[in-house]
């Protein structure tokens, strides 16, 4: 019978998968090919589009594990395209990317169910670009009302833990340096080869024990934080829920 933490750790990976892969995906890719937007020009735009039109400063604020310059240029050139048609394009690529990848899992109506749940529920402080996602219409059909949950909710996570590394006194380049440490979706690339895939200039500082430990403890903090989250399910839901998402995750 798992309690809320339990479920927040055991949901965390696959959420993280299914919730962001279609930021890489050929359904993002062909929206920038229609478009003529650069991928991270689109992945800004259509993430944090939900903030409206901005300065590239609030996207920063948001966007706490780019370089503030990667993240200004890519929102500037970006703005050729509307945030309310990029957040929309962004969405459908979702969405699209739910059909294809769990189109075929029955488990995904009651994913669904019970995440809109979790996700009507949770407390939006601290987690913007949640906040922004939950109020964008979801799919009707299970796939992709799963997936565009799924990204819901790894934006919540997202935010608590850019707070849980901030207040652990960490730089978002260190916690970038040392993602490869945990379970997030990042993980089993080198801590190295995901900062020069976020564009953070080079060299880059060796990660000593100080700055594992902490990045460490960052972990738990985020599992401490996600925990309320998934109190409004039951012990029998959070069960259904984990096992759902790890018959899924692979699909």
């Amino acid at each position: 019978m798992a309690d809320p933490r339990t479920t927040a750790v055991q949901v965390k990976s696959p959420i993280g998968l299914y919730g962001g892969g279609f930021m890489i995906s050929r359904e993002a890719k062909a929206v920038c090919d229609e478009h003529g937007l650069g991928p991270r020009e689109f992945y800004f735009r259509g993430r944090c589009g939900v903030l409206g039109e901005c300065e590239a400063d609030v996207v920063t604020s948001v966007a706490v594990f780019f370089p503030s310059e990667h993240v200004r240029k890519n929102w500037e050139n970006g703005r050729k395209m509307p945030v309310d048609q990029a957040v929309e394009l962004y969405a459908r690529a979702c969405q699209e990317w739910g059909r294809r990848k769990l189109g075929g899992y029955d488990g995904c109506a009651r994913i669904a169910e019970l995440l809109e749940k979790v996700v009507q529920a949770a407390s939006p402080v601290g987690a913007p670009l949640f906040a922004g996602w939950r109020g964008v219409p979801l799919a009707g059909d299970p796939p992709a009302r799963a997936a565009q949950l799924m990204h819901v909710v790894r934006e919540l996570r997202g935010g608590l833990h850019a707070n849980a590394v901030l207040a652990a006194g960490l730089s978002p380049l260190e916690a970038t340096l040392t993602a490869d440490h945990d379970g997030t979706p990042l993980g089993g690339r080198s801590g190295e080869m995901v900062a020069r895939f976020f564009e953070w200039p080079e060299p880059y500082p060796t990660p000593g024990p100080e700055v594992l430990a902490r990045r460490a403890a960052v972990e738990e903090v985020t599992d401490d934080l996600m925990a309320p989250v998934f109190s409004v399910l039951n012990s029998d839901e959070s069960d259904e829920l984990i096992g759902l998402l790890r018959l899924g995750h692979g699909h």
